[in-house]
């Protein structure tokens, strides 16, 4: 397949990579310079997402927000324009971004209507995961173009599902992103308390890792909050929009997320005291500054 690929961040850059190793021809469109992991191979640089869906099989979006894949898509010399008017089989948009669900539902119904399909596909695992191409991939949309994706997906994730229609792959990014943010905020407050206390807050996760409060987040969040290793990673401003997506979400269909909206204020802080780009780990810092004192240091 012609693969195009759109979107080459922290994230993105490795993901289109693995595409890349696999042999796959791609076409790749940034606004800025392409990566050096992208420069070096045979990937064909185009001069706008148009260009990229008339080349392209199967067009991949990996972009912050949703007006960024709103604009991608829609705007000016945009993938929409570049699958009107083509022959052959339908071209197939796989937006790996995560954005709201019901914006989602409404792209995916004006690909639609040019003669496309859609599959919502948002990840986890961060840039570790990206690299490694072990993130999970959470898709929404129709179980036949799904099987035409998946061996595509297949290079860049591990556990990869079939959550449901167009939009289920986004709300299930949503509810990961609570689940992710609130556990961030219980590790920081668990290690932030051990420490003050005057134990070794090492040794209190070490300790907490073989026991039922072990977690992926206590494994390689609470590490980062001891080492003062904050470099992303998952920005903490992009993780903030997720909650707000969540939130907005709650609001449209009348549910209260209380944990959801504390975190979501902690990162706001943590924002307001210019750690937007530090990794959502360094969450612990605006805990930290409500405590006077710091998780790596013993009281």
């Amino acid at each position: 397949m012609n693969i195009g690929f759109i979107g080459l961040g922290i994230m993105g850059a490795p993901m289109a990579r693995h595409l890349i190793d696999a042999g796959h021809p791609l076409y790749v469109h940034v606004r800025r310079e392409l990566p050096e992991s992208i420069r070096t191979t045979n990937a064909q640089a185009c001069a706008s997402g148009e260009e990229v869906a008339r080349n392209a099989d199967v067009i991949f979006t990996m972009v912050p927000d949703t007006p960024d894949v709103e604009a991608v898509l829609f705007g000016e010399a945009g993938v929409a324009a570049g699958l009107q008017g083509g022959s052959g089989p339908r071209k197939i948009v796989v937006d790996m971004s995560s954005i709201s669900p019901m914006a989602t539902k409404t792209f995916a119904r004006k690909i639609n209507a040019l003669g496309a399909d859609y599959i919502d596909a948002p990840v986890s695992g961060g840039e570790v995961g990206a690299k490694a191409a072990s993130l999970t991939i959470m898709c929404g949309g129709d179980a036949a173009v799904f099987e035409k994706v998946r061996p595509l997906l297949e290079k860049m994730g591990k556990n990869i599902t079939l959550v449901g229609g167009n939009g289920d792959g986004q709300t299930t990014k949503v509810a990961n992103q609570i689940i992710v943010a609130l556990n961030i905020a219980a590790v920081g407050e668990a290690l932030l308390f051990a420490s003050k206390a005057g134990a070794d807050p090492a040794k209190v996760r070490q300790a907490l890792m073989g026991g039922f409060a072990s977690s992926r987040i206590l494994e390689v969040h609470g590490e980062r909050m001891i080492k003062r290793t904050f470099d992303p990673g998952f920005r903490i401003r992009l993780h903030q929009k997720d909650l707000g997506l969540a939130l907005e979400g709650a609001r449209e269909i009348g549910v209260a997320l209380p944990q959801t909206a504390n975190a979501a204020q902690l990162m706001q802080a943590c924002i307001a005291n210019g750690m937007a780009d530090l990794d959502h780990s360094a969450l612990v810092k605006v805990l930290e500054l409500m405590a006077g004192h710091e998780v790596a240091k013993a009281g």
